[in-house]
């Protein structure tokens, strides 16, 4: 069994900091959290994404880190684009070392909207999507336009959860949109990007880090369950585009080893990089049957003060998506709602929390699980 040490994060900006800073900032908060010392870890799970257009001419990050804690250790680099920190995560809690930092940070906004988008397009597939010009929210709105036609959810749908995610956001001194006041009438007049998607649908790239030390010694957030998955790259290879089967087994793993079910689940930080991605989550996640995620949102279940919040951070929709921390950020939000520090955007007794981090489309997801102990 594996416990969280301690935890850390910076906000989530356009900040031009270099990456070692954003992610030093992220390590000390965790090391003074946990009450331990760099002499204290054993090893480094990292995703970073070597990203070759902040201006930092700098690859290689885990044997930077090494230089950085003047410390020989394993500093292990997991990549998996947007699902990286959940699959450091799962990665760390497969190795056998006492304490484990777990890192997330990534230089994301540095560039123009252009190149950015080009990176991020390299985690589609070349030849189908690449070249066709099949941007991420393309990719998306064709899954939403297929949730539309079966299940007769709607743009107004789309927006609620955006609006959810802002208010809560709004409550978050580490969100991008903190304290910015987002309305309903502003989501649903902002531009298509791709329809039905339009820019309040879509998450916004940003800088920063999180941390987090796992280890076996007890304390007050156990990690009861850890799964990952991975399917194919491309939705329209897979049997049927809006059911991600890689949530759906990375999710039942979870539940497994931590011998809960879906109704048990108090507070969940989900993947949104779009927001039809949270929709089809609540049902690959169980908490809705197929085809009826949108009365989760329509009736109030997934708000602040509903029966089980969602993305109470903000999620990346709000909170910001800088690419390889998102997944760690999840853990460190979902580990401060169960030890009662979130203050305003609290949640009522909660006991256990769920974090799912996608790389891709669906292509990369891992799904962790965690109770109040």
């Amino acid at each position: 069994m594996h416990y969280i040490q301690g935890i850390g994060m910076t906000k989530f900006s356009i900040e031009d900091k270099n990456t070692m800073d954003f992610a030093q900032e992220a390590i000390k908060l965790a090391l003074d959290d946990s009450g331990l010392s760099i002499n204290d870890l054993d090893a480094v799970v990292v995703s970073n994404t070597d990203s070759r257009i902040n201006g930092e001419r700098q690859r290689h990050f885990n044997s930077f880190l090494s230089s950085f804690f003047r410390k020989n250790m394993p500093i292990i680099r997991v990549p998996a684009v947007c699902g990286g920190g959940g699959a450091a995560l799962w990665s760390a809690l497969r190795t056998d070392y006492d304490n484990v930092l777990v890192l997330g940070a990534d230089k994301i906004a540095t560039n123009t909207s252009q190149n950015v988008t080009d990176q991020i397009l390299e985690a589609a597939d070349k030849t189908y999507e690449q070249d066709e010009g099949m941007i991420f929210p393309a990719q998306n709105a064709l899954v939403a336009q297929q949730h539309f036609l079966k299940y007769n959810s709607n743009e107004d749908d789309l927006a609620l959860i955006a609006l959810k995610n802002h208010e809560h956001a709004f409550l978050n001194p580490k969100a991008m949109f903190y304290k910015k006041n987002i309305t309903l009438e502003k989501i649903k007049s902002s531009p298509i990007v791709a329809s039905p998607l339009r820019l309040f649908d879509c998450s916004i790239s940003v800088n920063g880090a999180a941390a987090c030390i796992i280890g076996k010694k007890k304390s007050n957030v156990k990690i009861c369950g850890s799964g990952l998955s991975v399917d194919y790259m491309t939705t329209f290879e897979r049997k049927d585009m809006i059911t991600w089967n890689a949530t759906k087994k990375a999710a039942e793993d979870a539940y497994k080893q931590a011998n809960v079910k879906p109704k048990d689940i108090d507070v969940a930080e989900l993947h949104d990089a779009f927001t039809i991605v949270e929709l089809i989550s609540y049902e690959d996640l169980g908490f809705a049957e197929k085809g009826k995620g949108q009365e989760l949102i329509r009736n109030g279940t997934v708000k602040l003060d509903g029966k089980m919040p969602i993305n109470t951070s903000g999620g990346l929709k709000a909170k910001g998506h800088p690419i390889s921390p998102t997944g760690i950020s999840q853990i460190v939000e979902i580990t401060e709602q169960l030890r009662g520090e979130c203050k305003e955007r609290q949640v009522s007794n909660a006991k256990i929390g769920l974090a799912q981090n996608i790389g891709g489309a669906g292509g990369t997801v891992s799904v962790h699980i965690l109770e109040k102990c």
